[in-house]
Order: structure tokens, then sequence, then C-alpha cells
């Protein structure tokens, strides 16, 4: 399993459009074929980091589901309301691999 880890700087003002954003996404990475846990938006602390976390079976279906996000109309248009909201300042990815029990 490979879980994709993005950390997310958001513009603190737009808290709620960036709410919105994550939650058009959980959805879309599940119908794909991964994951989602979740989203974790600012509480206490910093107001402008936020993270999220989905996992896929290995490395090659996570590329799978970039190339068929490329292609999906919903996709497209989550990344276009972050684009027009301008609710995200920037992001990283990594790639973890989970331990359990």
């Amino acid at each position: 399993m490979i879980t994709c880890y993005l950390k997310y700087i958001i513009d603190p003002y737009k808290a709620a459009e960036f709410e919105h954003y994550a939650k058009l996404w959980i959805p879309l990475v599940n119908r794909l074929g991964g994951t989602h846990h979740g989203y974790f938006l600012p509480h206490e602390g910093a107001n402008n980091i936020a993270l999220a976390l989905f996992s896929f079976p290995t490395l090659a279906d996570y590329e799978n589901y970039r190339r068929e996000m490329a292609a999906d109309p919903e996709c497209q248009d989550a990344f276009a309301y972050a684009e027009k909201t301008r609710c995200i300042l920037s992001y990283e990815r990594s790639f973890m691999r989970p331990v359990f029990e």
C-alpha cells in the first residue's frame, strides 16, 4: 500500500472555499480506485496548513489514477474551482508506506 500525503498552504481567509474543494475530491479519489482518509483543516495553531491522506494498493495504481484524473471532467472541474478561488497557495506531495499493528 502507498499513501499520498498532501500538505497544503492555504489562504486562511478562504478556508471555506478550501473545505468545499476538499469535499469535491474525497468521492473522486474513491471513485477512481483510491481510499481517501480525509482532509485535515486548521483548528488550533497554524491557520494556513491543511493536510490530505489517501491510499492506493500500489504506486502503479496511483499512477493509473493520475492518468484517469487528467481526463475526468469532474476532476478538472475541481482543479478549476481551486484555481478560480485561489484558496490553495502551494502544496507538497509525498508518498508514505503505512505501518499498522
